[in-house]
C-alpha cells in the first residue's frame, strides 16, 4: 500500500473495504496503467479510474487524486481541467496559501495547475478563482494590506507580465523597480508601495511565478 500511496497519494479505494482476492501489487499496476491512459487522453484515463472502482464519480474525489498525483502529463491536466471547471473548483480549494507572500503562493498554484502558454479565458479564469483562494486563506492580511480578490488579480497578471519581461532575453530594457510600482499602481490604488516594491524584489530575485 505505501508504494501505491507513495505515487498516487489519494485513491478512493484506499478507504473502502477490499473484495476477496485483492491485491495492492494488482492495484499499482491499474494505477500505473490509468495513468499512461490519462497521459494520452485524460478524459479515458478518469473513466479508467472510475470504472474500475479506483476513484468515485465524484468531483471533490477526482481533485484530491490529481491534488495527490505526480505523475500526470500537466499538458493533458490543463486540457483536462479546462473541460472539467467543477473539477478545477475543488482542486483550488485544496491549496492552502496561508501566511504565504503571493509572489510565492502563484508559484505553488502553478507548479499543481499548470498556466497555459497564451493568455486567454482559462488563464483569466485560473487567476481569479486563485485570487479568491488567495484572500480566503489570508483574511487579516488582505484586510491589514487593503488587498481584495480583483485587487490580488491584478498583481498577479503584473507579476506574470514582470516575469516574462526579466526572464525574456528578447527584452533588451528590463522593467526597473519604479516603473513597475508606478504601472501597478495605477491599477491597483489602495495598495502600498512598500508591498509592490518587494513584489517586484521576489521576482527579481527568485524569477517566473509560472514556471
Amino acid at each position: 500500500m505505501s508504494l501505491c500511496r507513495s505515487t498516487w497519494g489519494h485513491c478512493s479505494i484506499y478507504n473502502k473495504r477490499h473484495p476477496p482476492g485483492f491485491s495492492y501489487r494488482e492495484l499499482y499496476m491499474r494505477l500505473d496503467e490509468g495513468s499512461l491512459t490519462f497521459n494520452a487522453n485524460p478524459h479515458w484515463g478518469i473513466e479508467y479510474f472510475l470504472s474500475r472502482g479506483i476513484l468515485d464519480d465524484s468531483a471533490k474525489e477526482i481533485a484530491k487524486f490529481i491534488f495527490c498525483t505526480r505523475t500526470l502529463n500537466w499538458k493533458k491536466l490543463r486540457l483536462y481541467l479546462d473541460r472539467r471547471r467543477d473539477v478545477l473548483d475543488d482542486l483550488v480549494t485544496l491549496h492552502n496559501f496561508s501566511n504565504q507572500f503571493l509572489p510565492n503562493a502563484l508559484r505553488e498554484f502553478f507548479r499543481h495547475i499548470h498556466a497555459p502558454e497564451e493568455r486567454g479565458e482559462y488563464l483569466e479564469t485560473l487567476i481569479t478563482k486563485f485570487s479568491h483562494r488567495f484572500c480566503a486563506c489570508n483574511p487579516v492580511l488582505t484586510r491589514d494590506l487593503g488587498l481584495s480578490p480583483d485587487a490580488v488579480y491584478v498583481l498577479c497578471y503584473s507579476l506574470i507580465l514582470l516575469s516574462i519581461d526579466l526572464a525574456s532575453p528578447h527584452v533588451k530594457n528590463k522593467m526597473s523597480k519604479r516603473e513597475f510600482i508606478r504601472n501597478t499602481r495605477r491599477a491597483a490604488q489602495n495598495i502600498s508601495e512598500d508591498f509592490v516594491g518587494h513584489l517586484y524584489d521576489n521576482i527579481y530575485l527568485v524569477g517566473h511565478v509560472a514556471v
